[in-house]
């Protein structure tokens, strides 16, 4: 799927949808792009895409003075997932399992994943416990010995 979002980058309208690509591949990006006339292609600054490297092979290949970068929706789906290894990582140091239904960090889950300003009360609550800013005792810390 090929949009344009230059009307969400300078505030005056919704993303347009540009073309439909058959094809996942390095290859069908690069005729796509190929196939747009001189103009166009120098007229294009960034390249917003997911993390699949053929797109921004294609993009350095037929289009070297734009900047190519990782969408937001992708960015924010790969600190979420880092986040949750992390959750999941602490959870087992700490408890020796994984999650249960009263874990504080297995029901925090969601909360984690929420942005601050869609918190209900009673997560914006609880949301300093779990703030990355938030310090932790030597002995609350995951793998700490309690008899220090």
């Amino acid at each position: 799927m090929i949009v344009d979002l230059t009307a969400v980058r300078d505030g005056t309208g919704p993303a347009r949808l540009l073309d439909m690509v058959e094809g996942r591949s390095k290859q069908a990006f690069k005729y796509w792009l190929a196939d747009r006339d001189e103009a166009w292609r120098d007229a294009v600054d960034v390249v917003a895409m997911d993390g699949f490297t053929g797109f921004k092979t294609a993009t350095a290949e037929e289009l070297p003075d734009a900047t190519a970068v990782m969408a937001p929706f992708h960015v924010v789906r790969l600190a979420g997932d880092a986040l949750d290894r992390c959750r999941r990582r602490v959870q087992l140091a700490i408890h020796g399992h994984r999650g249960m239904k009263n874990d504080r960090l297995y029901s925090a889950r969601r909360t984690l994943h929420t942005g601050a300003g869609l918190l209900t009360d009673k997560q914006a609550a609880r949301s300093p416990r779990c703030s990355p800013t938030t310090r932790m005792s030597k002995s609350r810390r995951p793998g700490a010995s309690t008899s220090e």
